[in-house]
């Protein structure tokens, strides 16, 4: 029995490997595949039968991960991003929320006949949508930036607002089931519990990572450990209080002053891709296939106030006294796809619920798998051509994502956010971030191919990506990341003008986008004109001063790099020669360029001093030879 644990977890984790690889490749929700998988190894085929392999196992086990996904969510609820995303985000996770969780409530009630009990939390299980969901969609469908920023966001803060409101309207429901307990004196008892614990292990972990009482290789093990360790006493405290108290810690610690937990939630969401997905495969082995065909019609009913009533309804009513046109608004009330946070904490709740024996607790996971299937195979189908006849799709992305922020790049962004590109700096560097910042560039501080920058690195309006930094390892990785992103020849690197050992040599796509402003230019060379003083210029050619009339006054040294042409960013690269007119040249100036300039307008300067005095000369002779010509033509006119 213990081999075929073992092999079975094995298998779990190579098969959740093997569907995020085919999500990532095909451009979907991992979910699906996901979802698909469990569904053909379990009720399908009957080769993972998660109850009778993990036996008691099993609970703990998903205990454990639906804490940790609880946690690594709330992480990300801080209170002061949600405002500075807009009405629109800040109304859809409360009213929003409120509204959807009525409806489906409602609906479940009296379509399926659920007591209201077990109605309302599946309404509160359902309100999530989440990240993993929203954005593969998003980046197929590439909406309008505002519309991809608002699901975007909705997906990144519902998740922990809706897993709390599912663990308090559980606990509601656990304590009123069982009859031995006082109602209101248990749930304020699980209350304070969930909430006391949470705040206080919230403050002491925050107080560690800011006065920096742990080493840095110890952060994100201690944070995890403490984690589990704290769910574990909460639930010895009062049963069924750990996940609110993991919630309220995380929600605590993403609050808290002066506490940097970026590394942290980078960790967690590494671990958190392989735990959800091994989970996902492992709940939907579980799923009853009886029991999701017993729903009948009056689940599909169901699955339609979800999208067509609830949906609709909260988005137009969040959607009031907004700048969202009505095309927006049909949009948005098309795409709420639901996503695995529901899944796993409606598999645990259910496990606890038939415990207790509540009626209906056996209906709940075979209806929370029938709106996410619904929701993510319809929307994803659909989205795509729905936008398209709205028109809200966006234009092609012409703003340029620049990873290395160092002195040449920020000047060089200056220059474009002055000509109203849309520019965002990355870069691991936190001095040069800094330096961006004050400069008031938009940022992403930490690894632009990571989980938290595919949540939070704002990509609206960026289509295209130049690699400007001295990072040697990771700049290859995010080039071969952007270009899946945007295409091959979308991406561009800074040549290295070195001879590669033979095991150092790179592949030939990625050979291919080493031309960016020219065959010869690399970070050293540019770190080394900035330093001496060189400039960036804006220059405009016209057919009275061409090209090489530029090349004429700032010499061959000069550095063209992007240039405007009808609305148009282009990229300056070693294939680009000749440069028509019309079009706004950005360049590099180096001080051998600056002086050659200067030179030539002194020159100009002085021809035109010499003209002045000529001119003035001639004015002057002019003068003296006026007063005989005037005594000529009156003589004349007298005769």
């Amino acid at each position: 029995m213990v081999e075929q644990i073992t092999a079975m977890l094995g298998l779990l984790g190579v098969l959740s490997l093997l569907c995020q690889w085919i999500g990532w490749k095909l451009r979907l929700p991992a979910i699906l595949p996901l979802l698909l998988c469990g569904l053909i190894i379990g009720p399908g085929l009957g080769f993972l039968k998660p109850d009778e392999i993990f036996g008691d196992l099993l609970f703990p086990i998903i205990s454990l991960g639906v804490a940790v996904i609880l946690f690594e969510g709330a992480l990300t609820l801080n209170f002061k991003e949600i405002k500075d995303h807009g009405r629109m985000v800040t109304n859809l996770v409360s009213i929003g929320t409120l509204i959807t969780w009525a409806c489906i409530g409602v609906a479940t009630h009296l379509l399926l006949g659920f007591s209201w009990e077990m109605a309302m939390l599946f309404g509160a299980l359902v309100v999530v949508t989440g990240p993993t969901v929203i954005v593969p969609m998003l980046r197929s469908i590439k909406p309008k930036s505002e519309l991809a920023s608002i699901l975007r966001w909705e997906g990144i803060v519902i998740d922990p607002i809706g897993a709390l409101l599912a663990v308090l309207v559980f606990e509601y429901i656990a304590v009123v089931a069982d009859p031995t307990t006082h109602v209101l004196h248990a749930l304020g008892y699980m209350l304070g519990v969930g909430l006391g614990v949470g705040a206080v292990s919230g403050f002491f972990v925050g107080y560690i990572l800011r006065n920096n009482l742990l080493p840095h290789y110890l952060k994100n093990t201690a944070v995890l450990t403490i984690m589990l360790g704290v769910f574990v006493a909460s639930n010895l405290a009062q049963e069924e209080s750990g996940l609110l108290t993991v919630t309220v810690m995380g929600i605590f610690l993403a609050n808290m002053r002066g506490v940097d937990i970026s590394d942290i939630i980078e960790f967690k969401e590494t671990l958190t891709v392989l735990l959800i997905s091994a989970l996902f495969i492992l709940l939907a082995a579980r799923l009853d296939s009886d029991a999701l065909l017993s729903l009948g019609w009056e689940g599909v009913a169901v699955l339609g106030v979800v999208m067509f009533i609830a949906r609709p309804l909260s988005v137009w009513c969040c959607g009031m006294r907004t700048s969202l046109s009505r095309a927006d608004k049909w949009f948005l009330s098309w795409m709420a796809p639901r996503g695995i946070v529901a899944a796993a904490v409606s598999s645990l709740f259910a496990i606890k619920l038939e415990s207790l024996g509540v009626e209906g607790a056996g209906l709940i996971v075979p209806l929370v798998f029938l709106i996410i299937i619904g929701t993510v195979v319809i929307q994803s189908l659909t989205a795509g051509p729905w936008a398209r006849f709205l028109e809200v799709n966006a234009g092609k992305a012409q703003g340029l994502l620049i990873f290395g922020a160092a002195s040449f790049s920020r000047e060089l962004a200056k220059v474009l956010k002055s000509k109203n590109v849309t520019v965002t700096l990355a870069d691991n560097n936190w001095d040069n971030i800094r330096l961006a910042r004050m400069d008031n560039l938009p940022v992403y501080f930490g690894n632009p191919t990571s989980e938290h920058a595919a949540n939070f690195l704002d990509m609206k309006g960026i289509g295209r990506l130049l690699v400007i930094s001295p990072y040697r390892q990771l700049n290859p990785l995010v080039s071969f990341h952007y270009q899946d992103l945007f295409g091959s020849n979308k991406v561009y690197g800074l040549t290295h003008n070195e001879e590669a050992s033979a095991r150092h040599q790179l592949s030939e796509s990625y050979q291919k986008s080493l031309c960016l402003f020219g065959e010869s230019v690399t970070y050293a060379k540019l770190a080394s004109l900035m330093a001496k003083g060189a400039l960036i210029k804006s220059t405009n050619i016209t057919e009275n001063f061409s090209f090489k009339d530029f090349r004429e006054r700032y010499g061959e040294c000069a550095m063209p790099l992007i240039y405007l042409e009808e609305g148009k960013v282009k990229i300056f690269t070693a294939s680009d020669t000749e440069l028509s007119s019309g079009i706004e040249l950005i360049s590099l100036l180096p001080i051998e360029s600056q002086a050659l300039a200067k030179g030539q307008d002194e020159k100009i300067e002085k021809e035109r001093e010499l003209v002045a005095e000529q001119e003035a000369l001639v004015n002057e002779d002019s003068e003296q030879s006026d007063p005989e010509n005037k005594r000529v033509i009156s003589k004349e006119t007298l005769e």
